[in-house]
């Protein structure tokens, strides 16, 4: 098999020849667009070796002007479409890196979900994260009717920019999914204002002819909010030392779906394991899961310090 061919039989669920893998990081700003972040993409799939090649997305939301409430934030969330240039550099970037990489490996654009998209234009403005979070629910208890229309505008390009992406030769798209922490919002809030815009994404890129690789991002997480989410995916990837919750709990609340991961991002034996420490732990994972419907991972993605050869042990361990 080749790589591709490993990673659609794990999706189908199908025997494999080993079990495929796939990991990625954040690369320095310098090296994270244009030519310095294709050549970065580049060396790191050739070192890494990964079944996966996941290009990353820095092109994120901007802002136009001052968000101070959830009036200010729709008006100000009128412009966005798949021609603003921050959509048509990601797609100029996706499309280099694709002409340029390994034909044999299974491909996936990044896309930040509805919950990280809603919040870049108010970090673009300098507000930090968590209090970025926190606006985004404090604007949509204020005014949901504006603020749903405003992300629905959002979602509409997101779902653009899917389609765009399996148009250029992707074979999938890593769709990640925000909001589910227990300290921002309610059951209730949940169903009514992330999850609609998350599935229409995703059903976006199913309708494209694209695989939908779903990571649940962050820690504390209510998993149960995102069980519906099942029939619009076809990989799933969440923190399962963050959420937490382990590979086995995750195949029965997504059941007949591919997971994908099992290692920690951060911590644990890719920052500080030996090569043997690292083959016991994928073999651990493996032994455990069993070879079908699985993708080894990590929790989210590396950090870009990351030691390269303790990755490379890491590919190396699944392929044995």
């Amino acid at each position: 098999m080749d790589k591709r061919e490993r990673v659609l039989a794990a999706i189908n669920q199908e025997p494999v020849d080993c079990v495929p893998c796939g990991f990625s990081l954040h690369f320095p700003s310098d090296k994270s667009s244009r030519e310095e972040g294709v050549r970065a993409h580049l060396d790191f799939f050739r070192e890494s070796d990964t079944d996966i090649i996941k290009i990353m997305n820095e092109n994120l939301f901007p802002c136009f002007g001052a968000m101070t409430d959830a009036s200010s934030y729709s008006a100000l969330c009128r412009g966005f479409s798949i021609d603003s240039p921050f959509m048509q550099d990601q797609l100029a970037f996706t499309r280099e890196i694709l002409d340029r990489a390994d034909g044999d490996a299974f491909s996936v654009g990044t896309l930040h979900g509805i919950t990280a998209s809603a919040i870049h234009p108010l970090e673009k403005m300098g507000v930090p994260y968590a209090e970025a979070r926190e606006r985004l629910v404090a604007y949509l208890r204020e005014s949901p009717g504006k603020m749903l229309g405003a992300m629905e505008r959002i979602t509409d390009t997101l779902s653009e920019l899917a389609v765009k992406y399996v148009g250029a030769g992707l074979d999938g798209v890593y769709y990640a999914a925000l909001g589910g922490e227990y300290r921002y919002f309610t059951d209730e809030e949940f169903h009514a204002w992330i999850e609609p815009f998350d599935k229409k994404v995703m059903t976006a890129v199913r309708e494209a002819g694209g695989y939908v690789f779903l990571h649940i991002c962050k820690d504390k997480l209510d998993m149960g909010r995102y069980a519906s989410y099942a029939e619009y995916a076809d990989v799933v990837n969440w923190g399962v030392h963050a959420a937490p919750l382990s590979l086995e709990d995750g195949r029965k609340l997504f059941p007949g779906k591919t997971v994908m991961g099992g290692l920690p991002d951060r911590h644990g034996v890719l920052v500080d394991g030996s090569d043997e420490e690292i083959e016991k732990a994928v073999g651990d994972i493996i032994g455990s899961y069993g070879r079908t419907g699985l993708i080894i991972g990590a929790d989210c993605t590396l950090a870009t310090e990351q030691d390269m050869g303790k990755l490379s042990a890491a590919v190396r361990a699944c392929r044995r």
